[in-house]
């Protein structure tokens, strides 16, 4: 049997190795393709950087929203805006740095306070907690403090320093790809902001006094007031006015004071009504004075509220009993009136209203002046129509009267009782008059004493 050798004879270039594959050009075809891929993906796919700041703090400032200028004798509320204008410095951006939670300019936990420093200022309010405030355009953290100006603060500039405690980023070191270590610091600051207590007419009243003022009446009130602001009023004007829902409301309300210089004292005479409603007893009353101040302006000083004691309403009643009147008679019924009230009634006059089944051709009563506590008598001409029911019939009675300023005034109503009764015979009218009694006693016995005397004579 021949046997065949099938041993190849290399030729140049060939591979020789038993373990190497075979690398085509197909082969390098496709590998190129799959590179170019990859580098395209590579390209496409951005490479994420973070940002590192080596040094920043906060900045913190302080000013009042509004006006600072302060009046005395008020309370207010003070807005204390903190604004932040730190900034960051030494900004590194690489890719392998991992970006911090916060900002070394953020002040943390921000807590403000308000002090009142060397002015006579009283601040009502605590320090409050604002959180966190970051740098960021017009960002700003606004606390309000309830400030009390007292009625004798002294005129003129004051800083009241703003106490700030907050925390911020000192350091972020950062360990390995995905770990960082903050360290804060604690910081307590103090800034100062101005405030003014203007110049101004503040008034104290020294002295009220009260003449018939009562309930349902007018009476005067006179008031005595004292400069004691820092500021001389001139062309002042004194006014009173009502206090909410008091019952008194002043008629003339208003006194030409002139100058008003700084400690002086004016006085002021007003006119003032009482509602009817009123109870006795002390009722408020605002005072204020309009003046024109160092610059020409035309201003108003802070109201000063005061108390004005008022008397109980003038009241009347009918203390006498009852009186009696018969069917078809006509009689004069007298009627006892009495003040119960705590003011003189002037020029009193007693009148009653006629009803079934009554008439009067004389329905009032003139009673003159009648003082706290005094009675006057009132007398009035009665018919009763002779078909009357026997009963007890209410009589409506009332008092015109006058007040101390001689306004006209007139009483609550009044009852006058008044009782019909049945007629009676002579035997009865004879029986309840004493006086007839007894003189028919003393004819019988005369004429008893006369037939005696005459038969002893006969004998």
């Amino acid at each position: 049997m021949t046997v065949r050798d099938t041993t190849m004879i290399p030729s140049p270039g060939m591979n020789t190795n038993p373990d190497t594959k075979r690398f085509g050009p197909g082969n390098l075809l496709a590998f190129l393709f799959l590179a170019g891929i990859a580098c395209a993906l590579i390209a496409s796919c951005p490479v994420s950087a973070g940002t590192q700041y080596m040094a920043g703090s906060p900045d913190l400032s302080a000013y009042i929203s509004g006006n600072n200028e302060l009046s005395p004798g008020t309370e207010v509320q003070l807005p204390v805006v903190i604004q932040n204008s730190g900034v960051n410095q030494f900004k590194f951006v690489k890719s392998t740095i991992v970006d911090s939670d916060d900002l070394p300019n953020t002040a943390k936990f921000l807590s403000v306070g308000l002090g009142a420093g060397t002015s006579p200022l009283v601040v009502k309010s605590d320090p409050q907690m604002l959180g966190d405030l970051a740098v960021s355009g017009t960002a700003t953290k606004t606390a309000s403090f309830t400030v009390r100006v007292p009625a004798d603060a002294k005129a003129g500039t004051y800083l009241l320093p703003v106490q700030l405690s907050y925390t911020y980023l000192y350091t972020a070191e950062q360990y390995g790809d995905d770990t960082i270590e903050y360290r804060y610091k604690a910081m307590n600051r103090t800034v100062e902001i101005p405030v003014t207590i203007k110049k101004n007419v503040n008034i104290e009243v020294i002295s009220s006094k009260v003449d018939a003022l009562n309930a349902g009446t007018e009476g005067y009130v006179t008031l005595v007031v004292q400069n004691v602001g820092h500021e001389d009023g001139k062309k002042a004007i004194l006014v009173i006015e009502q206090n909410g829902k008091s019952p008194i409301v002043p008629t003339e309300g208003s006194t030409y004071i002139g100058d008003f210089p700084v400690n002086a004292t004016a006085t002021g005479l007003f006119k003032t009504s009482v509602a009817s409603s009123a109870e006795a007893q002390t009722y408020p009353l605002n005072v204020k004075v309009k003046y024109e101040n160092s610059e020409g302006d035309q201003v108003t000083s802070d109201i000063e509220t005061i108390g004005i004691p008022v008397g109980g309403k003038i009241k009347f009643e009918i203390i006498s009993d009852p009186q009696t009147i018969s069917p078809g008679q006509k009689k004069v019924i007298t009627a006892t009136f009495k003040n119960t009230g705590d003011a003189t009634a002037y020029q009193a006059l007693a009148r009653i209203s006629m009803v079934d089944p009554f008439s009067s051709n004389d329905d009032s009563a003139f009673l003159g002046n009648l003082a706290p506590g005094e009675t006057k008598e009132g007398s009035f001409l009665i018919t009763a129509e002779a078909g009357a029911t026997a009963k007890v019939y209410g009589i409506d009675a009332e008092i015109n009267y006058r007040d101390v300023l001689d306004n006209k005034v007139i009483s609550d109503p009044l009852k006058l009782n008044l009782e019909v009764v049945a007629k009676k015979g002579l035997v009865d009218t004879l029986m309840e008059n004493p006086l007839v009694l007894a003189i028919i006693a003393v004819i019988i016995i005369a004429i008893g004493y006369f037939l005696y005397r005459r038969k002893q004579t006969q004998v």
